[in-house]
């Protein structure tokens, strides 16, 4: 069987699970029926290695999802890898990072969780640094070192959990005491660490430098995704505190994303923004208390999003592996029908009524409405809903229409295997989220309210749209509002100087101190002390050896008088 071949093996089979799965889901959901599984893998004497799943519609609809987005991810990536050497080696690590989330997702036990967690963390490392340079290397230890801090927030609970007998999360989330609170932050810390929230946020955009399949497929329903899901199973215990700090942060996010989007020029960082922005509506919504509405929209999302960079993949191919936005313009002419599933995928983004996005985020800003949140967390919701236009209008701009840009020789070829992996999203980018909010939610939510309340969301994402328009005509230099101001840009466009913090401030003082202790231990009086005491101690004894088994008489000699003054003096 040849390399051709193997993707679209894979992929027909993860495309059939995923529809059967993706059905039972609906099915388990239409009759309330779940599975809670103990699967008894060793037992020696009385001691039981077990390993317990949990299939609930929940479970089976995120593993259908998944399943579903990775086989159009894998079918893609059979053209857009076929130059590279080492394409069995990526599909080999994206295969195992399906394998990762579903662990993840069936998991009702904080140890399975660990492991599917815990790799994810580390094939998605594989993967940041699979172009093997210097850019990616540093995306890589970003990326790696952020989400172990996660992944020790979930060991500590781990040890909490200890102490009740069991690790079954199911078990504890109707369960309150004093130190509850105590598992809810390290929940909460491992799931902000995951979804990239404030103010662990740079690793995200860092993360573009995987191949476009991989953000494909890590940035729209795995990865992120899942800090998003193991807050929805921790749900019930939320619920029990107050957590508006919490939603104050995620809130933030989805604002800073938004704004910097708008200032930001490379086309996969402005759609990995754009995620961050959709995670912290997911977050925020949560933290509400609707983690019903916080999946539908994670569910809703990952299609349209999946499909956003799969289109960007095939255009980036086009401007001859050329990023910049301003290296494009007029690409409808030129590929027309990648251009018009972007357009779907960005009208589906901005919540557009009656296509998928417009479900989940139109439902998610109405019951915001009826919460009793004060008026900062009301205005920051609604207008990072119109950032989110803002920066789909820029880039539908800049790419697609009017704007001429300066690459002038682009290799325009649609792959029909790239064209055919889009269909399906493209369907389920317009279809989705009705389908999906008819059966997950039987019976409607009818929310009544004034006019001007239920037509905010329209004004917001119109005035986004205008915004968005009028900032593609303006660059840089010009002085209106103040653009021209560099430092209000860079702290604008660089995510509030996050990046920064997390990098540049960590070893800027710290590479000082390192190195002196370098001089001073490893090359110094500590390699000597140290490292190098055995050595030397074996090699003056082998120096001793050798020079007795040479039969020097005057080692003779001395060792006799020795002998004789030790033999007098005694």
């Amino acid at each position: 069987m040849n390399m051709i071949s193997l993707y679209k093996y894979w992929s027909l089979i993860i495309l059939v699970l995923g529809l059967l799965t993706y059905f039972f889901g609906f099915y388990f959901l239409l009759i309330d029926y779940s599975i809670f599984m103990d699967w008894e893998v060793l037992s020696v004497n009385s001691s039981m290695i077990g390993m317990t799943l949990l299939f609930d519609w929940m479970s089976l609809l995120f593993m259908g999802s998944v399943m579903l987005i990775s086989s159009m991810v894998i079918y893609y990536s059979e053209d857009y890898m076929v130059s590279d050497i080492n394409k069995v080696r990526f599909l080999i690590l994206v295969l195992l990072f399906i394998v990762s989330m579903m662990f993840m997702i069936v998991s009702p036990n904080l140890i399975s969780i660990l492991i599917g967690w815990d790799g994810l963390g580390l094939v998605s490392y594989c993967l940041v640094i699979y172009f093997q340079n210097c850019k990616s290397y540093n995306a890589g230890m970003l990326t790696v070192l952020t989400n172990r801090i996660g992944d020790v927030a979930i060991l500590i609970g781990i040890a909490w959990l200890f102490n009740t007998g069991s690790w079954h999360m199911l078990y504890y989330n109707f369960y309150f005491d004093s130190w509850s609170f105590v598992l809810c932050l390290l929940i909460i810390s491992a799931a902000f660490t995951k979804s990239a929230q404030i103010p662990f946020s740079s690793w995200l955009p860092a993360a573009m430098a995987a191949p476009t399949p991989v953000s494909a497929l890590v940035h729209s329903s795995t990865l992120v995704t899942a800090g998003v899901y193991l807050l929805i199973r921790f749900s019930y215990l939320l619920s029990q505190f107050n957590l508006s700090f919490f939603l104050l942060l995620s809130v933030l996010t989805m604002f800073m994303s938004g704004l910097g989007a708008n200032f930001e020029y490379d086309l996969k960082k402005i759609i990995a923004l754009s995620t961050l922005s959709q995670l912290g509506l997911m977050m925020s919504v949560l933290f509400m208390g609707y983690s019903v509405i916080a999946f539908f929209h994670l569910l809703a999302h990952a299609f349209f999003k999946a499909l956003l960079f799969l289109c960007a993949g095939l255009i980036i191919h086009c401007m001859n592996d050329s990023q910049d936005i301003r290296h494009m313009g007029m690409l409808v002419s030129q590929i027309p029908y990648t251009s018009t599933c972007f357009g779907i995928a960005n009208m589906s983004l901005c919540g557009l009524p009656f296509l998928s996005g417009f479900y989940s985020k139109d439902l998610a800003l109405e019951t915001m409405t009826f919460t009793y949140f004060n008026l900062f967390i009301y205005l920051v919701f609604f207008i990072s809903v119109g950032l989110t236009v803002s920066y789909s209008m820029r880039l539908v701009y800049y790419c697609m229409s009017g704007y001429v840009g300066l690459l002038s020789l682009g290799n325009y070829n649609e792959s029909y295997i790239m064209m055919r992996s889009m269909i399906f999203l493209v369907f389920m980018g317009i279809f989705g989220g009705s389908l999906l909010s008819w059966l997950v939610f039987p019976l409607p939510h009818l929310l009544l309210m004034p006019l001007e309340c239920k037509l905010a969301p329209v004004l917001f994402v119109t005035l986004g749209g205008w915004v968005g328009y009028e900032l593609s005509f303006m660059f840089m230099s010009e002085s209106i509002f103040g653009l021209n101001m560099n430092l209000v840009t860079v702290f604008l466009g660089t995510m509030w100087f996050m990046p920064n913090f997390s990098t540049y401030m960590l070893y800027s003082k710290s590479f000082v101190l390192t190195n002196n202790y370098v001089d001073f231990m490893d090359m110094g009086w500590g390699e000597y002390v140290m490292s190098k005491m055995l050595a030397y101690f074996f090699l003056f004894l082998s120096k001793l050896n050798l020079c007795y088994q040479n039969n020097n008489l005057k080692l003779y000699f001395s060792v006799f008088v020795l002998l004789f003054v030790s033999i007098i003096i005694i």
